[in-house]
């Protein structure tokens, strides 16, 4: 797809981080755009920025919906016709939560909600709009499916079983959809971004009610550890116009660091290492890890001080760690079955 004046956009997670820079993105390249999230008060605050970013305003429709709710997906599919005149022509998909624990620790809440969010609201898309869309474009015009998915969705996670599970399954999806919509003229792109400055830290607040029972141990600290980590990520802005590229070339994977061949390179190679890794032996696996570790502690290990102890500055930290997120990624303490090194002391 390369011509998107005129054509409409559906972005979930639209509200805010990376679904917002799409809408904004998508929405400068002369798309009309519907933005979907759960939260009012983000969506009345996002259609104000993108709107700022020089979109009109009646090119953008905000809708509140709950995407894990199939008749609520459906009635803002309606919406969109409605207003808009017909389906998206792109659909981009990139609403997402996460929270960390070991996965020994999860409840059936925890795979419910980051499953139902990560993935089962990926499948509520493509199966309540492709239909629309094949029926209104195929070869007629342009239109694609696109889903923001995760690096975690190339490696096992055992503080983010739930994520990792089903950015890997939206990524196979995808794959099936990117072969599935070739005879009607289109194509699908998943985009498997790192890390990026949003403000999905902050994810455990708006859990619902009913899926508030968690393994995990979760506190304010948490959260805010979690939010200096994405801190640190992409730009919103930056990665859409990488998406951008991606769905104008035809690529059905999107590796957004910078998007270099030689970092996409070097990203296979890990990915292709870790399987390899799963591959061997236990204690040649701890071999290895024990290995990897030493080299990269010679990385943080500080300069030669000639017996000067003083003079040795430490090893820079990773990263911050808030006050109160020391038990970030731990279980409950009331979890009789988990190791006591995995629980909040």
């Amino acid at each position: 797809m390369k011509d998107f004046a005129g054509k409409i956009v559906f972005v979930t997670g639209g509200a805010s981080g990376a679904g917002l820079g799409q809408a904004k993105v998508f929405g400068k390249a002369g798309m009309k755009v519907a933005i979907a999230d759960v939260r009012q008060d983000a969506l009345d605050k996002a259609v104000d920025e993108i709107v700022a970013y020089g979109i009109k305003r009646s090119d953008v429709l905000a809708l509140k919906v709950d995407l894990t709710n199939r008749a609520e997906y459906t009635a803002a599919a309606d919406k969109v016709e409605a207003v808009f005149g017909g389906p998206p022509h792109l659909l981009i998909q990139t609403a997402g939560v996460n929270s960390f624990g070991p996965i020994e620790a999860s409840t059936f809440d925890d795979f419910d909600w980051v499953m139902g969010v990560c993935l089962n609201h990926v499948v509520n898309g493509l199966l309540i709009f492709v239909p629309r869309m094949i029926k209104a474009y195929a070869h007629k015009t342009e239109f694609h499916v696109a889903t923001t998915s995760s690096m975690g969705a190339f490696m096992a996670g055992s503080t983010t079983g739930p994520y990792s599970a089903a950015k890997a399954a939206v990524n196979n999806l995808m794959y099936s959809y990117a072969d599935a919509l070739k005879p009607y003229g289109s194509g699908a792109t998943v985009l498997c971004p790192g890390n990026i400055n949003s403000n999905i830290g902050n994810a455990e607040k708006f859990r619902p009610a009913n899926l508030k029972n968690t393994g995990y141990y979760v506190s304010e600290g948490t959260m805010k550890t979690l939010g200096a980590i994405h801190a640190t990520g992409i730009d919103p802005i930056e990665l859409a116009e990488i998406l951008k590229e991606g769905i104008e070339n035809g690529r059905v994977i999107v590796l957004p660091d910078h998007n270099t061949g030689e970092q996409r390179a070097a990203q296979l190679r890990g990915q292709d290492e870790q399987i390899e890794d799963l591959c061997l032996t236990a204690t040649e696996r701890e071999a290895k890890s024990a290995a990897r570790m030493a080299e990269m502690m010679k990385r943080f290990a500080p300069p030669p001080t000639n017996g000067d102890e003083k003079a040795a500055p430490p090893p820079p930290p990773m990263w911050g760690v808030p006050e109160g997120g020391e038990a970030f990624g731990q279980a409950r303490t009331d979890l009789d079955w988990v190791d006591p090194s995995k629980k909040k002391k």
